[in-house]
Protein backbone atom coordinates (compact mmCIF):
# COMPACT_ATOMS: atom_id res chain seq x y z
CA UNK A 1 0.00 0.00 0.00
CA UNK A 2 2.93 2.22 0.77
CA UNK A 3 4.28 1.67 -2.71
CA UNK A 4 0.97 2.66 -4.28
CA UNK A 5 0.80 5.83 -2.21
CA UNK A 6 4.40 6.67 -3.18
CA UNK A 7 3.67 6.09 -6.88
CA UNK A 8 0.50 8.17 -6.66
CA UNK A 9 2.39 10.97 -4.94
CA UNK A 10 5.08 10.95 -7.63
CA UNK A 11 2.44 11.05 -10.34
CA UNK A 12 0.64 13.99 -8.71
CA UNK A 13 3.93 15.91 -8.49
CA UNK A 14 4.53 15.61 -12.28
CA UNK A 15 1.00 16.69 -13.34
CA UNK A 16 1.66 20.44 -12.99
CA UNK A 17 4.63 20.12 -15.36
CA UNK A 18 2.77 18.18 -18.13
CA UNK A 19 1.69 19.98 -21.33
CA UNK A 20 -2.03 20.68 -21.49
CA UNK A 21 -3.93 18.86 -24.23
CA UNK A 22 -4.91 20.98 -27.25
CA UNK A 23 -8.13 19.59 -28.61
CA UNK A 24 -9.78 22.51 -30.43
CA UNK A 25 -11.71 20.55 -33.04
CA UNK A 26 -14.64 21.79 -35.10
CA UNK A 27 -16.61 19.49 -37.38
CA UNK A 28 -19.45 20.90 -39.50
CA UNK A 29 -21.71 19.04 -41.89
CA UNK A 30 -24.27 20.93 -43.97
CA UNK A 31 -26.70 19.85 -46.65
CA UNK A 32 -28.59 22.15 -48.98
CA UNK A 33 -30.76 22.16 -52.07
CA UNK A 34 -31.44 25.05 -54.43
CA UNK A 35 -34.36 24.96 -56.84
CA UNK A 36 -35.11 27.65 -59.43
CA UNK A 37 -37.58 28.23 -62.23
CA UNK A 38 -36.76 30.79 -64.91
CA UNK A 39 -39.30 33.57 -65.31
CA UNK A 40 -40.81 34.45 -68.68
CA UNK A 41 -40.19 37.90 -70.07
CA UNK A 42 -40.61 40.05 -73.13
CA UNK A 43 -38.62 43.16 -73.95
CA UNK A 44 -40.22 45.14 -76.77
CA UNK A 45 -39.23 48.49 -78.22
CA UNK A 46 -41.34 50.55 -80.56
CA UNK A 47 -39.62 51.81 -83.65
CA UNK A 48 -40.56 55.01 -85.43
CA UNK A 49 -41.27 55.44 -89.12
CA UNK A 50 -38.26 56.50 -91.18
CA UNK A 51 -37.79 57.62 -94.76
CA UNK A 52 -34.49 58.33 -96.49
CA UNK A 53 -33.81 59.40 -100.05
CA UNK A 54 -30.59 60.12 -101.90
CA UNK A 55 -29.41 60.42 -105.47
CA UNK A 56 -28.10 62.70 -108.17
CA UNK A 57 -29.55 64.01 -111.41
CA UNK A 58 -33.08 63.48 -109.97
CA UNK A 59 -35.82 66.08 -109.54
CA UNK A 60 -39.49 66.17 -108.56
CA UNK A 61 -41.80 65.78 -111.55
CA UNK A 62 -43.56 69.14 -111.19
CA UNK A 63 -43.68 72.16 -108.91
CA UNK A 64 -46.56 70.60 -106.96
CA UNK A 65 -44.66 67.35 -106.34
CA UNK A 66 -42.17 66.37 -103.69
CA UNK A 67 -39.74 63.66 -102.84
CA UNK A 68 -41.30 61.10 -100.48
CA UNK A 69 -42.31 62.39 -97.06
CA UNK A 70 -43.78 61.12 -93.82
CA UNK A 71 -47.30 62.20 -92.94
CA UNK A 72 -48.17 62.88 -89.31
CA UNK A 73 -50.25 60.10 -87.83
CA UNK A 74 -53.65 60.42 -86.26
CA UNK A 75 -54.31 59.07 -82.78
CA UNK A 76 -52.05 56.11 -82.00
CA UNK A 77 -51.18 55.19 -85.61
CA UNK A 78 -47.64 55.24 -86.97
CA UNK A 79 -46.50 57.79 -89.54
CA UNK A 80 -47.15 56.78 -93.14
CA UNK A 81 -45.25 57.46 -96.37
CA UNK A 82 -46.52 59.89 -98.95
CA UNK A 83 -44.48 58.78 -101.99
CA UNK A 84 -43.15 61.43 -104.29
CA UNK A 85 -43.12 61.76 -108.05
CA UNK A 86 -39.62 61.86 -109.56
CA UNK A 87 -38.04 62.59 -112.87
CA UNK A 88 -34.55 62.61 -114.33
CA UNK A 89 -33.13 66.11 -114.28
CA UNK A 90 -30.90 65.94 -117.39
CA UNK A 91 -32.01 63.33 -119.88
CA UNK A 92 -29.19 61.17 -121.22
CA UNK A 93 -26.91 61.84 -118.22
CA UNK A 94 -26.03 59.34 -115.52
CA UNK A 95 -28.24 59.29 -112.45
CA UNK A 96 -28.59 57.43 -109.17
CA UNK A 97 -31.55 57.16 -106.86
CA UNK A 98 -32.19 55.34 -103.61
CA UNK A 99 -35.03 55.51 -101.13
CA UNK A 100 -35.93 53.52 -98.04
CA UNK A 101 -39.03 53.47 -95.86
CA UNK A 102 -39.50 51.68 -92.53
CA UNK A 103 -43.05 51.61 -91.21
CA UNK A 104 -43.10 52.39 -87.51
CA UNK A 105 -45.12 50.78 -84.74
CA UNK A 106 -48.51 52.03 -83.64
CA UNK A 107 -48.98 52.73 -79.95
CA UNK A 108 -50.63 49.83 -78.11
CA UNK A 109 -53.36 50.66 -75.66
CA UNK A 110 -52.43 50.45 -71.99
CA UNK A 111 -53.07 46.97 -70.60
CA UNK A 112 -52.59 45.22 -73.93
CA UNK A 113 -49.45 43.36 -74.77
CA UNK A 114 -47.94 40.42 -72.96
CA UNK A 115 -49.87 37.54 -71.41
CA UNK A 116 -47.90 34.82 -69.61
CA UNK A 117 -49.33 31.64 -68.11
CA UNK A 118 -47.47 28.60 -66.74
CA UNK A 119 -44.20 29.96 -68.09
CA UNK A 120 -45.54 30.28 -71.64
CA UNK A 121 -45.74 33.66 -73.35
CA UNK A 122 -49.21 33.53 -74.91
CA UNK A 123 -49.03 36.81 -76.82
CA UNK A 124 -46.82 39.83 -77.01
CA UNK A 125 -46.76 43.25 -78.57
CA UNK A 126 -45.93 43.22 -82.28
CA UNK A 127 -43.24 45.88 -82.14
CA UNK A 128 -40.28 46.36 -84.46
CA UNK A 129 -37.82 45.00 -81.90
CA UNK A 130 -39.06 42.20 -79.64
CA UNK A 131 -37.10 39.71 -77.53
CA UNK A 132 -39.10 37.01 -75.76
CA UNK A 133 -37.93 34.33 -73.32
CA UNK A 134 -40.35 31.59 -72.41
CA UNK A 135 -40.25 30.83 -68.71
CA UNK A 136 -39.72 27.52 -67.00
CA UNK A 137 -42.37 25.12 -65.85
CA UNK A 138 -41.78 23.63 -62.39
CA UNK A 139 -43.43 20.31 -63.21
CA UNK A 140 -41.90 17.69 -60.89
CA UNK A 141 -39.05 19.95 -59.67
CA UNK A 142 -38.24 18.96 -56.08
CA UNK A 143 -35.44 18.65 -53.56
CA UNK A 144 -35.30 16.80 -50.25
CA UNK A 145 -32.81 16.36 -47.42
CA UNK A 146 -33.37 13.41 -45.08
CA UNK A 147 -32.27 13.40 -41.43
CA UNK A 148 -29.66 10.83 -42.47
CA UNK A 149 -28.08 13.50 -44.67
CA UNK A 150 -29.20 11.98 -47.97
CA UNK A 151 -29.95 14.75 -50.47
CA UNK A 152 -32.08 14.13 -53.57
CA UNK A 153 -33.14 16.44 -56.38
CA UNK A 154 -35.77 15.75 -59.03
CA UNK A 155 -35.66 17.41 -62.45
CA UNK A 156 -38.48 19.72 -63.39
CA UNK A 157 -39.70 20.94 -66.74
CA UNK A 158 -37.91 23.20 -69.22
CA UNK A 159 -36.20 26.27 -67.76
CA UNK A 160 -35.55 24.78 -64.30
CA UNK A 161 -32.43 23.95 -62.29
CA UNK A 162 -31.96 21.82 -59.19
CA UNK A 163 -28.74 21.62 -57.16
CA UNK A 164 -28.07 19.38 -54.16
CA UNK A 165 -24.98 19.82 -52.03
CA UNK A 166 -23.36 18.18 -48.99
CA UNK A 167 -20.34 19.87 -47.37
CA UNK A 168 -18.23 18.55 -44.52
CA UNK A 169 -15.66 20.75 -42.82
CA UNK A 170 -13.06 19.64 -40.30
CA UNK A 171 -10.99 22.28 -38.54
CA UNK A 172 -8.14 21.61 -36.10
CA UNK A 173 -6.35 24.30 -34.09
Amino acid sequence: MKKIALALGMLLMTVPFANPARADLTHRMTSSTQLSVNGAYTDASRIGSTYTVSGNNIKVASSDDHFGKLLAPSGTAASVLDPGTYDINTAGSAFSFSESFTAGDAVNTIGSGVDVGSGVVADMPAFGETLTMSGGVAGTLAGTILSSGVTTVTAGGAGTTATGQFVTELQLR
